[in-house]
């Protein structure tokens, strides 16, 4: 069976990386199985050295148990007909295939521009390790004006993430991708938000789109996952050489589950979208809400540039509403349907309260607010795949019991 090389994407997510059929049997499963391994065995030496000289030359050929076999491999080039890269190196979560694009593309005094709203332990990262090693990050408002101001000699990636974390501030990023290729700069985002489906930041401009597989593209919160994926020759060889220093161990079980989780994505996607507007709706007919950050949402500031670059949406969303800390807290407290989690992209309904701190790291905040946003408080809501007609249900009484 061959897919036709015009095939959509929704199509190609069915058939990329399917079990090849046995050639003695002409038979074979639908489903990759889950390929697990600690030693590869090759049938003579000439066969050993031929997977060397291959691995030496940036090609992705199993020597050992840690780089995978099939099941990874599969997940692979799946991840690139997502993205549109040409190689994909997986990690065992978002921030670890963050941390190893970082570690592969900056060195002792170099310096990285990253945007003020990326999700917060970057920063961490920056002020446990990067920082430890000699390498300078500086966050900054992702605007061309911002971005110059803080450009320094030494400066040698630009690191983005659109939608922004926490308030989904949608960026340009073909116009700051245009910046960053021209003073020579990486320019690395990350696109858990689209994951491949309704965004694609290397057709965008960028050079490195790294994704965390945990969220969407798994999409039953049931493993962790992360993966970073590029087009470039040299871009692949410095994160394969990262990659593989740095041992970066993926199960072929959650290779497996992200699988099985990619041949839905499209569905729950859409539908976990479709769901989220119509909690919006509901949303802004409360007096409580002072403000929704949903980029698909018309009100939003960053519609028009989400119209023009993003292909669909998906059921992330936050919300200010006009509680004190204890008032959000009852608000979550009284939910039934809505789980209290961090993580989002599963098939379930989730609720975090933003910290304010968190906030204050986020210039777009600062453009943001007024007086009322201030005095009040900013849920992160993940609509999933409930009815959303029950998901309203809940939120009303939940108000009510708030508010009482």
């Amino acid at each position: 069976m061959s897919v036709p090389s015009d095939a959509r994407l929704d199509t190609l997510l069915q058939h990329t990386g399917q079990a090849p059929l046995d050639p003695a049997t002409g038979s074979g499963p639908v489903a990759m199985p889950s390929m697990r391994t600690s030693t590869v065995r090759f049938a003579d030496m000439e066969a050993l050295d031929r997977a060397q000289a291959a691995k030496a030359r940036g090609e992705r050929v199993p020597t050992y148990g840690r780089v995978g076999l099939q099941t990874h491999a599969a997940l692979e080039t799946l991840l690139c007909e997502l993205e549109g890269g040409t190689r994909a190196f997986l990690a065992p979560s978002g921030m670890a295939a963050i941390s190893m694009a970082l570690l592969a593309l900056a060195g002792q005094g170099d310096h990285i521009l990253a945007a003020d709203c990326v999700y917060a332990p970057v920063r961490y990262l920056h002020k446990t390790i990067l920082s430890r090693m000699g390498v300078r990050m500086d966050f900054v408002r992702p605007t061309v004006e911002a971005l110059t101001a803080a450009l320094r000699p030494e400066t040698r990636v630009l690191y983005l993430e659109s939608p922004g974390s926490l308030l989904l501030e949608m960026l340009d990023l073909p116009a700051l991708a245009r910046w960053g290729r021209a003073h020579g700069l990486v320019v690395v985002v990350d696109n858990t938000w689209g994951s491949g489906y309704v965004y694609r930041p290397l057709a965008l401009g960028a050079d490195v789109s790294v994704v965390a597989a945990t969220k969407y593209i798994g999409g039953h919160s049931d493993l962790m996952l992360g993966a970073a994926v590029a087009c470039d020759e040299a871009l692949n060889r410095r994160l394969g050489e990262t990659h593989y220093a740095l041992g970066s161990t993926v199960s072929a079980d959650d290779a497996w589950l992200a699988l099985r989780g990619a041949r839905t994505l499209g569905l729950r996607m859409r539908q976990s979208a479709v769901h989220a507007l119509e909690v919006c709706r509901w949303l802004e007919s409360r007096p409580e809400v002072s403000r929704l950050f949903h980029p698909a949402w018309p009100a939003d500031p960053g519609h028009a540039l989400w119209r023009r670059d993003a292909q669909g949406s998906n059921g992330l969303l936050s919300v200010a509403v006009d509680f004190d800390g204890a008032g959000a807290r009852r608000l979550i407290d009284a939910l039934r349907l809505f789980g209290i989690g961090y993580s989002w992209g599963g098939y379930e309904s989730l609720v975090t309260q933003v910290e304010p701190q968190a906030l204050q790291t986020h210039g777009y905040w600062a453009e943001q607010a007024d007086a009322r946003l201030r005095a009040g408080s900013v849920l992160r809501l993940h609509i999933g795949l409930e009815d959303p007609r029950d998901l309203i249900a809940d939120l009303q009484q939940a108000f009510t019991q708030a508010l009482a």
